[in-house]
């Protein structure tokens, strides 16, 4: 009889295997490695049916919504131009001098609501520019709008991995995101304005292309004041039952509007409806090319979400065959924290396979009942596995060429930065997850 959890590490082998060398499909890699899973658990056919259902309805029910509301968000704020206007109004406000800290902030605003492939590819022209008018180097001004990015892909929801694991969690997203914000500040400080500047000798030279850059005359963008007010509404609306919760009267018409406005799913709704009219319907746009623009959204995440889906099954097979049980008695006396030991196994993850949604989620599945019987907070413990999901990306992750080919790096200069930047992220994510524990208990 094979042992449990040797069982779970012959699948996660396969996993990668699957995914990095066969080339697979994520999500059928999922499903293959799921099935071969359970026979090994001794699940007959209708039992592993019926795990392959539970896994992915018990998943996805209460993430499409969120999921897709917030790709249909990032795509009005970036097609309506307001991500152009909040990035262009950052960098002027702070000025030349401190350009860095002006970008890491504009990074973080646009990538709240941005997911973060939508989001790079917004920002890397206006990176450039940026670049060229200041005739600084590219890398210095822009690696702290990427690191921002990134950390807000790891650590804020609505973007799929946080959101995906508070919600196998049962973490309150309201409290992850804002505990999320206190973290990700220190961090993209260390990951971008302090790392930026040892690359202020790096000189690039992008591919002629992309140099060419157009953009929008600022008559024709939004104004600042609803830039930003719409891409920030989501964090607005999810945190406000967080934040004002100890001062309103339990049962009072008042806690009741703000529970229900600050609930996932009517909060990412009410942020949409408010993006349609001020950056669309409000500046000439047709109801019908506004609609098209959110169909492409949402048809743009739906990788995102199967793969989301196929950990889902993979999570339930672990629960159905109880492998759950027996992991969560063999690592309950380890002498690690649970927080320290999902950075650890997310970050293995990670480098193995490359994809931080997939690293993430399949540590939720390892660790569930270790952390259910666990004092550590659900969305702490959603931090420090999203943390250890952006550990050293390397050529497996699909981020690190788009970084690559973008700045036309060779592949030394690509793992001296992105590399480097992402596991400075990930390190200080979870130091900063360990310190704000002392606080919140």
């Amino acid at each position: 009889m094979i042992s449990p959890v040797l069982l779970v590490i012959l699948s996660i082998l396969l996993l990668i295997a699957l995914i990095m060398w066969v080339k697979l499909d994520t999500f059928l890699s999922f499903l293959v490695v799921s099935i071969l899973l359970a026979l090994s658990c001794g699940l007959n056919g209708p039992e592993i049916g019926k795990s392959i259902s539970s896994g992915i309805g018990s998943t996805l029910g209460s993430l499409v919504t969120i999921l897709g509301f917030g790709a249909m968000l990032g795509k009005l704020v970036a097609d309506s131009g307001a991500a152009q206007r909040i990035t262009t109004s950052m960098i002027g406000l702070f000025g030349t001098c401190r350009i860095q800290w002006g970008m890491a902030l504009a990074g973080l605003l646009v990538g709240i609501p941005m997911f973060y492939t939508a989001g790079f590819v917004i920002v890397v022209p206006l990176i450039f520019a940026t670049g060229m008018a200041t005739r600084l180097p590219l890398l210095y001004v822009g690696i702290p709008m990427i690191s921002a990015l990134s950390t807000a892909h790891g650590f804020l929801p609505p973007h799929p991995s946080p959101t995906a694991i508070s919600q196998q969690l049962g973490a309150d997203i309201g409290k992850t995101l804002l505990y999320g914000l206190i973290i990700s500040v220190p961090t993209i400080a260390i990951a971008g304005p302090l790392f930026g500047s040892r690359l202020k000798k790096m000189l690039i030279t992008p591919e002629q292309g992309l140099l060419n850059i157009s953009f929008r005359p600022n008559e024709e963008l939004p104004g600042l004041g609803i830039s930003l007010f719409t891409a920030l509404l989501p964090l607005i609306l999810l945190t406000i039952t967080t934040v004002a919760d100890p001062f309103i009267t339990a049962g009072s018409a008042v806690q009741k509007i703000i529970a229900v406005i600050g609930d996932p799913n009517i909060a990412m709704l009410l942020s949409v409806l408010v993006a349609v009219w001020l950056l669309g319907l409000r500046r000439g746009q047709s109801m019908k090319q506004v609609m098209k623009s959110m169909e492409t959204a949402f048809k743009d995440v739906a990788p995102i979400m199967l793969i989301i889906a196929g950990s889902g099954v993979f999570m339930q097979v672990i629960k159905d065959g109880n492998i759950n049980t027996y992991i969560g008695e063999a690592l309950r006396h380890l002498p690690v924290s649970p927080l320290v030991l999902g950075w650890i196994i997310a970050a293995v993850i990670r480098v193995c396979v490359g994809s931080a949604t997939v690293a993430g989620l399949t540590t939720v599945g390892i660790l569930l009942p270790l952390i259910q019987n666990q004092a550590a907070q659900p969305e702490l413990m959603v931090l420090s596995i999203g943390a250890g999901s952006l550990m050293f990306s390397h050529v497996n992750d699909g981020g690190f060429w788009l970084f690559k080919e973008y700045f036309n790096l060779s592949l030394k200069q690509t793992f001296a930065t992105w590399s480097v930047m992402e596991t400075i992220v990930s390190v200080c994510g979870l130091a900063g997850v360990l310190v704000l524990q002392q606080f919140i208990g």
